[in-house]
């Protein structure tokens, strides 16, 4: 599995709620606190203002245009950010046409979103990586995430037989589509894990230590990996991720080890040699290092926030 599967797999994206809205005329509406979800939209014809509370400025979306806001903050759509705000629960609590709202006729505007929540523990290892607005653009790399609103715009209207679960697969398609782009987009500016697989040879080295992360990985083997030489390897690595490749191997192994003590009934005895630790002891040790607590005080439900990648 690569390694953005890795770690979504980790974090369980849960679909909450899929939707599609129509609008016509001038309307404003203000979404509420999204409770720590990420919240994903497509706007599939027409235009409005997005505004994120506390965030940067107020963005134009036009047909075409997606968007990730992964902070869960109120944010508001509008034609008009002047105008008086209705909140969400009064237009999505009316009628619908399948599984889609519509406002003052809704012949000009169409949007389909999404809302998703983090049931994995230390979200923050996705979230920290996006800013409150991630907004994506890039025509000619959206073909795939065009497909599968477009799919889910069908699926929200129809409301055929087994359209629950098309929806939701649908759903984390869109999400995922969406952090490949951003991830390209950011390709050789942004610092930190997702965004280093863009990069062939640090992908190619992530990889290899998503693959087999009981193997004892040494820099030298890593650097052969990827065709560098093992100083040019570490600086790049580190320069790109943001932390050595140890390092980063070293909490991905123990949160892989925190995921198996909370979500599974192996002993410390059996998960220590799977992730490359010669005893309970080390692997101890290295764990209350990383997760900031011992692994039984992790597996009585007191699970840290310290680990990241």
């Amino acid at each position: 599995m690569d390694p953005l599967s890795n770690v979504l797999s980790l974090l369980k994206p849960q679909n909450y709620l899929s939707a599609g809205m129509e609008a016509g005329g001038a309307w404003a509406i203000q979404f509420p606190d999204q409770q720590g979800g990420i919240k994903c939209g497509t706007v599939v014809s027409g235009e409005c203002w997005l505004a994120v509370d506390g965030g940067p400025d107020p963005v134009r979306l036009t047909a075409g245009d997606s968007f990730l806001l992964p902070s869960g903050r109120p944010f508001r759509l509008a034609t008009d950010l002047s105008l008086e705000p209705v909140p969400a629960s009064s237009i999505f609590s009316g009628p619908r046409k399948g599984s889609i709202v519509s406002l003052n006729g809704g012949n000009d505007f169409s949007l389909v979103s999404s809302r998703f929540g983090l049931a994995g523990n230390h979200a923050d290892i996705l979230l920290r990586m996006l800013p409150p607005i991630v907004l994506l653009r890039d025509r000619e790399s959206q073909a795939a995430l065009r497909w599968a609103v477009e799919q889910m715009m069908q699926e929200l209207r129809a409301q055929q037989p087994g359209g629950f679960l098309v929806v939701q697969h649908l759903a984390h398609m869109i999400l995922v589509q969406a952090l490949r782009l951003h991830m390209a987009e950011r390709s050789g500016t942004g610092v930190g894990w997702l965004f280093a697989l863009a990069d062939k040879q640090m992908s190619t080295a992530m990889n290899a230590m998503h693959d087999d992360p009981a193997h004892r990985w040494t820099l030298q083997q890593l650097a052969v990996r990827t065709g560098m030489s093992r100083s040019t390897f570490a600086q790049k690595f580190k320069e790109t991720v943001g932390t050595s490749p140890m390092e980063y191997l070293a909490h991905w192994r123990m949160l892989l080890a925190g995921d198996r003590l909370q979500n599974s009934r192996d002993p410390i005895s059996v998960i220590a040699p799977s992730l490359g630790y010669e005893s309970e002891a080390a692997f101890s040790t290295a764990f209350k290092r990383i997760m900031g607590c011992s692994p039984r005080q992790y597996n009585r439900g007191n699970p840290a926030t310290a680990a990241s990648l």
